[in-house]
């Protein structure tokens, strides 16, 4: 198996993840990692741009799956186990369009914004 195919299985996560997010048994510190996870995976906007060459298509390939990782281990066995069996026609529709997911990215990226204008005027 490449690495783009254990990259592809790993996305496959996201739909259990978000399932797993909504269950009272998730421990907080797992739901605080698959909320990230879901609301990056889910946001239009990312933290690197993907007009930015090279760099801005290392998130898709770094960041989310790290992301990812990080919320299966933290979700316990049972429940993931719970979630992926739920999963399987979650989002056959495609994926929900929630905006509000990209307000995270924007405001650090604002944060960014201003910090540069005020180094620079």
């Amino acid at each position: 198996m490449n690495l783009k195919e254990k990259i592809s299985d790993i996305k496959k996560n996201i739909k259990a993840i978000f399932i797993a997010l909504k269950k009272k048994e998730t421990p907080w510190y797992a739901k605080l990692a698959a909320a990230v996870t879901v609301a990056y995976a889910l946001s239009p906007i990312d933290f690197i741009p993907d007009f930015i060459p090279v760099l801005g298509y290392l998130d898709d390939l770094i960041i989310l799956p790290l992301l990812i990782i990080l919320s299966l281990k933290l979700i316990p066995e049972k429940i993931m186990n719970e979630s992926l069996a739920e999963s399987e026609n979650l989002w056959k529709d495609g994926k929900p369009k929630k905006w509000y997911f990209a307000i995270p990215i924007v405001f650090i990226w604002c944060i960014i914004i201003f910090f540069i204008l005020k180094k620079f005027l």
